[in-house]
C-alpha cells in the first residue's frame, strides 16, 4: 500500500528516476545520484509518498534506525519513499526556451519479499502519475581502473531507445535484482525504460564513489536534455581519484594492479579507436537531430 503526504501531484512532462539500495548498488552510486538529484534543484526533493514497508521488508534484515527529526527521537522505518523535483532543460546555443519537467525520484531499499506486488504498487503509482518514460540506475563491481573515465553501460528493450540514445538491448543472463524485475514489468505494461549501470572498480567500492555517481548523472543529462548541478559533486570525485592515487603509489601490490587495469583500458580503448570514424561522428550526429526533433515535437504537442 502506498500511503500519500498531500494529494497526487499535478506534474509536467514527468520521467521516473529509480535506485535501490543493496545488490544493484555497489559502491551506493545510483542510490546517491537518486539522492543527489532530491538536494540538487531549488526547493529540494518534495516527498509525496511511500510503501507500507510491513508489506515488503523483513526488518530483521533492514532494521529501523533511531534518530533526531525536528529535536524528538524518532523510529526511521525501511522502505521506499517518492519524491519530486522540477528540473530546467539543459538549452543549447540556438535552442528555444523549454520548460522544464518534473522528475519522480524513486529511491529505497531492495525489498526481501513480494517483489511482483512491489513492482506493480511502483508502476501504477506511475501511472497516475502520467509517466511516460522510466529510467532505472545501478552499479556493479568490475576489473576498471579508477584513474580512467567510469563505464556505463545503457540498455533497453525499446528500439526507438535504442536508435535515439545509443543504448543495446539487454542481453545478461543470471541472477537479477529488483531492478530486472522491474524493468520486465515495465516492458510488459507498455512503459518505455532505459536502464544504465556504472562499473565501480572492485578495490576501491566501499562507499561512496562520487566518480561513479557522477557518471551517471552525465548520462541522466544527456538522455534527457537536463542541465544537473553537479559542481560539488566533481569536486568530490576529483578528492576520492586523489585519494586513490595515493593509496596505490603506498601500496606496491595495489599499484601494480592498477597499472595492469590501465593497460588493459587502454588497450581495449585503442581497439575502439577506428569507430571514431566519419561514420560513427555521422551517426551521434544524426542521433543528435532525432533528439532535437523529439524535442520540438514535444513542444508543437504542448
Amino acid at each position: 500500500m502506498i500511503e500519500f503526504d498531500g494529494g497526487l501531484p499535478e506534474l509536467t512532462d514527468p520521467v521516473a528516476i529509480l535506485a535501490f539500495e543493496g545488490w544493484n548498488d555497489a559502491g551506493e552510486a545510483a542510490s546517491n545520484a537518486v539522492k543527489h538529484l532530491a538536494e540538487a534543484y531549488a526547493g529540494g526533493g518534495r516527498v509525496f509518498a511511500a510503501l507500507d514497508g510491513e508489506d515488503y521488508y523483513d526488518y530483521q534484515v533492514h532494521r529501523p534506525v533511531v534518530a533526531s527529526v525536528e529535536d524528538r527521537r524518532q523510529v526511521i522505518w525501511p522502505t521506499t519513499r517518492f519524491s519530486i523535483v522540477r528540473a530546467p532543460a539543459r538549452l543549447l546555443p540556438g535552442d528555444a526556451h523549454e520548460e522544464p519537467r518534473d522528475l519522480v525520484l524513486v529511491h529505497g531499499v531492495e525489498p526481501n519479499m513480494r517483489w511482483r506486488s512491489f513492482c506493480e504498487e511502483i508502476l501504477g503509482l506511475a501511472r497516475d502519475l502520467g509517466v511516460g518514460q522510466v529510467i532505472t540506475l545501478g552499479a556493479y563491481l568490475a576489473d576498471v581502473p579508477h584513474t580512467r573515465a567510469t563505464p556505463v553501460t545503457g540498455t533497453s528493450s525499446d528500439e526507438a531507445y535504442q536508435a535515439l540514445f545509443d543504448v543495446e538491448p539487454p542481453t545478461y543472463e543470471g541472477p537479477v535484482g529488483i531492478t530486472g524485475v522491474f524493468q520486465e514489468a515495465c516492458h510488459f505494461a507498455g512503459i518505455p525504460l532505459m536502464s544504465f549501470w556504472a562499473a565501480v572498480p572492485h578495490y576501491v567500492a566501499h562507499p561512496p564513489v562520487p566518480k561513479a555517481t557522477l557518471a551517471l548523472l552525465r548520462r541522466l543529462e544527456d538522455v534527457l536534455d537536463l542541465s544537473v548541478p553537479t559542481k560539488r559533486l566533481a569536486e568530490e570525485a576529483q578528492s576520492w581519484e586523489a585519494g586513490v592515487d595515493e593509496l596505490a603509489e603506498n601500496d606496491a601490490e595495489v599499484g601494480e594492479y592498477v597499472r595492469t587495469l590501465e593497460e588493459q583500458r587502454d588497450s581495449e580503448d585503442a581497439a575502439d579507436l577506428p569507430e571514431a570514424s566519419g561514420e560513427a561522428i555521422a551517426r551521434e550526429f544524426e542521433r543528435y537531430l532525432r533528439r532535437q526533433e523529439r524535442r520540438r515535437g514535444s513542444s508543437e504537442e504542448g
